[in-house]
């Protein structure tokens, strides 16, 4: 339905049909969000009778969550968004695209897939007033532009994406009860984090729990590692050029990055088990070790999904808690921050398609998400504290302070390097093999998929 603001008031009145009271999760003009936001955008756009489709891979809880979110575009404009969820993501907005029936916007979970439709044509650029915004209006803003910002069907240069929804990986997991009995404190750049490394051996204790073990995809955890590395130790411009082979695997960059990683993971006196057991860990026990008595280990370095295997019933801020992986104080980098997200693509030319794109730069647009559960955004308009859990707060917050906004590399390499190689070769690297022979086999794989 289409809502109207009532200037001076607490509120907004619902007129006309289309999505009721009801369906709004927060009551409009009520609580401490941006309603003003809403109201602005309510005012500029009448889009009744209009209607899109939005494709993603997003179902159950967060098809509901976001959902939530739809429904004031739908209040607001008049226009009915219907959301569908599909297990195969990648492969059905591939096959709809090449059917001549795409939706009108899609949800990519990363920007490589983005690209390639791009330089089809399925995806269309954004207005330049969104890449503005963007860069104004999130925190790192340029490396979000930076990663949608490609060559077209026409070779022209352009950005065709619009990030909503993301997730942090530069996390270091401790329990807060362990540090205080030790008398550590949680560093704050990464040479605190060698020295408190140093220290805690010199105590009698052991760092770090590795795991790198997934099944098929073992190796996978160490690609991070490598990844935080590189945004610590080089350029944001010379971690691009990494992901695309313009900087090769074997460069003695990306081989000081992997070396930074072993420095960790295959000092025996780091790790717990010894640097032998870390291949062999499965990634969802490995940080089981911080809730032992004694401690098996005090740090265990993960994305910000890996409280889930936790000992149930752990409480996050209590019982466990995250800090930054801090960058080298030496090293003139800013604060890189290494992560995930999901971009929104236009793949139709429609007004209310460019509307409901305009809309997800509105703070109401997050503000509704992130007040509920499973919600980061890089946004330096919302209000914080209507963050859903503390936790979700502090990984915002971490967000918010980022210099610098990285993708996960490896999901942006060839299948072959980034789920292939590069996973076995850090497995090998752990088991015994220089970084230099990992490299330069890495870097052989994608000269021959060339």
């Amino acid at each position: 339905m289409k809502a109207r603001y009532l200037a001076g008031a607490a509120a907004l009145a619902l007129v006309s049909g289309g999505a009721s009271a009801q369906d709004l999760k927060f009551p409009i003009g009520e609580g401490a969000f941006n309603w003003d936001s809403y109201a602005a955008f309510d005012e500029k756009y009448n889009l009744d009778g209009q209607r899109i489709t939005v494709l993603g891979p997003w179902l159950s809880v967060d098809q509901a969550l976001f959902e939530s979110v739809i429904a004031y575009f739908e209040a607001a404009t008049g226009a009915d968004v219907e959301y569908i969820g599909a297990e195969g993501f990648e492969q059905q907005v591939v096959i709809d695209a090449e059917a001549g029936s795409p939706p009108d916007v899609a949800v990519f979970p990363q920007p490589g897939l983005v690209r390639g439709m791009a330089a089809k044509g399925q995806v269309l650029p954004m207005s330049p007033e969104i890449v503005q915004w963007t860069k104004d209006n999130y925190a790192a803003g340029q490396s979000w532009v930076d990663l949608v910002t490609f060559p077209g069907a026409d070779g022209a240069v352009g950005t065709f994406g619009f990030f909503y929804k993301v997730d942090v990986k530069s996390l270091v997991w401790y329990v807060p009860e362990n540090f205080e009995d030790a008398g550590y404190e949680v560093p704050s750049t990464m040479e605190e984090l060698k020295a408190l490394t140093d220290q805690i051996v010199a105590d009698g204790g052991v760092p770090w729990c590795i795991g790198l073990g997934s099944g098929g995809a073992t190796g996978w955890p160490a690609t991070d590692w490598v990844e935080d590395m590189m945004l610590r130790t080089t350029t944001p411009e010379n971690y691009d050029k990494w992901v695309s082979n313009e900087l090769k695997f074997n460069d003695p960059i990306v081989v000081n990055a992997i070396e930074q990683f072993g420095a960790f993971a295959k000092t025996d006196a780091y790790v717990s088990g010894g640097a032998g057991s870390v291949a062999s860990t499965d990634f969802r026990d490995s940080p089981k070790g911080l809730f032992t008595s004694p401690p098996q280990c005090y740090m265990h370095r993960q994305a910000s999904f890996i409280p889930s295997f936790f000992p149930e019933g752990t409480v996050i801020g209590e019982d466990a808690d995250f800090f930054y992986f801090p960058a080298f104080a030496e090293q003139d980098l800013g604060q890189p921050v290494l992560g995930a997200g999901t971009t929104m693509g236009l793949m139709k030319e429609s007004e209310a398609g460019r509307a409901f794109i305009e809309f997800l730069t509105t703070p109401i647009a997050h503000e509704v998400w992130m007040n509920q559960t499973g919600f980061l955004t890089p946004h330096k308009g919302v209000n914080t504290d209507l963050y859903g859990d503390p936790t979700l707060k502090k990984m915002g917050d971490i967000l918010l302070n980022a210099t610098t906004f990285r993708f996960d590399g490896s999901d942006l390499m060839p299948g072959g390097v980034g789920a292939g190689v590069f996973w076995t070769g850090m497995v090998d690297f752990v088991g015994g093999a220089s970084a230099q022979e990992v490299a330069d086999s890495i870097q052989s794989t994608w000269d021959s998929i060339q």
